[in-house]
């Protein structure tokens, strides 16, 4: 069986469906699935790599317009290649369009968001979106939540399976203690932490809001993106500079240490565009109680509410902090929520339930189990 992943970007571009395309396909190549990965390189240049044993063609990038990088010779690379299935990322349209131009093979694909901010784009790629779906053997939606609640996924529903990410849960198993104990020094305690790209539907601004709710707590931001310039000035702003840390990005190796030193992790996401929150599950495969916000998204799929932390409303500091300062203040809750949510990763989250999901639907479109 071949199989080809496409998207705008890949390992080592840090996010989270880029991570979830890496795992994904590392671990269909070690169970002998012939699959590559198809997406833009970060320049003019076409490239051919090997990651993790892993084919990717980086194809040439000409512009980068609205969130999408603009790529010809993407379209090029896509109509060389020989498959049994296609397996598109959506939201990227150059590559949607790029196989509906030739289709061929099966087409699978997981739709990890609607397009929410791009209007503009949206309004001219909806014809567009619509022949995508209709033209799908099988839509795979990483929530039931998501699921319900997207306009676009409802005249298709019959073709949509929910298969939600998975991780690999065992790098946070065990973690040097003296790791924990380096990065609790040099980030202080009591500690609020968000791991994540600083894009406009994370929330960042909300969350800082609400740390001036919650006295002597220090905030931790790991990451980086378009957001920073202006989160910087509204710490400034704030005059939080010394209990906001900005950490810059950290090796996928060191984030089971930081995640560890942390108190209470938080995805003050805003907007739909965070459709289900990697950094959740990591959080939770690290023990630590989560706070996140009801969008009507995946969100609140992996983060059961009272059960493995806190959700509320969204672009709402006030209750926020609210939540951030009741964990805080009860440490026996924060270790049962933490327990909770490693528990609910390791039963529902992992790498292998997902692989053995998504290799369910290969099966299933091509009428023949694997």
């Amino acid at each position: 069986m071949r199989v080809v992943h496409v998207y705008k970007d890949f390992h080592p571009v840090p996010g989270g469906i880029e991570g979830h395309i890496r795992d994904l396909t590392v671990r269909l190549r070690q169970l002998g699935v012939d699959v590559s990965v198809l997406v833009t390189s970060p320049d003019r240049t076409t490239r051919r790599e090997t990651w993790f044993g892993v084919p990717v063609t980086r194809a040439a990038r000409m512009a980068h317009l609205a969130s999408t990088p603009v790529s010809l010779a993407l379209f090029r690379e896509l109509w060389r290649t020989s498959a049994d299935i296609y397996h598109l990322h959506f939201p990227y349209p150059v590559g949607e369009l790029a196989y509906l131009l030739r289709p061929r093979g099966r087409l699978v694909i997981t739709y990890h968001s609607d397009i929410v901010r791009q209007r503009t784009l949206l309004r001219l790629y909806r014809p567009l979106l619509g022949r995508v779906l209709a033209r799908a053997d099988a839509i795979l939606v990483t929530s039931p939540q998501y699921l319900a609640s997207s306009p676009f996924l409802q005249a298709v529903g019959p073709k949509c399976r929910v298969v939600p990410l998975g991780m690999d849960a065992g790098r946070f198993a065990s973690v040097e203690p003296a790791a924990v104990d380096a990065w609790r020094a040099k980030l202080g305690q009591p500690l609020i932490l968000f791991v994540g790209r600083f894009r406009y539907y994370k929330g960042l601004d909300y969350l800082i809001a609400a740390l001036r709710l919650v006295p002597d707590a220090r905030l931790a931001l790991v990451g980086s993106g378009p957001e920073e310039a202006r989160l910087r000035r509204l710490v400034g702003e704030y005059g939080l500079e010394s209990r906001v840390i900005f950490v810059g990005d950290v090796p996928d190796g060191e984030l089971p240490a930081v995640y560890r030193a942390a108190d209470v992790y938080v995805l003050p996401a805003s907007e739909r565009s965070e459709a289900f929150g990697v950094s959740l599950l990591e959080a939770m495969a690290a023990g630590l109680p989560v706070v996140s916000t009801e969008l009507g998204t995946g969100t609140s799929y992996v983060n059961r509410h009272g059960e493995t932390g806190l959700v509320v409303p969204p672009r709402d500091p006030a209750a926020l902090a609210a939540a951030i300062t009741e964990l805080l203040a009860d440490p026996e809750r924060r270790r049962a929520m933490g327990a909770a949510g490693r528990r609910r990763v390791e039963a529902e989250f992992t790498l292998d339930r997902l692989v053995k999901d998504v290799l369910r639907v290969y099966g299933e479109v091509l009428g023949r189990p694997f």
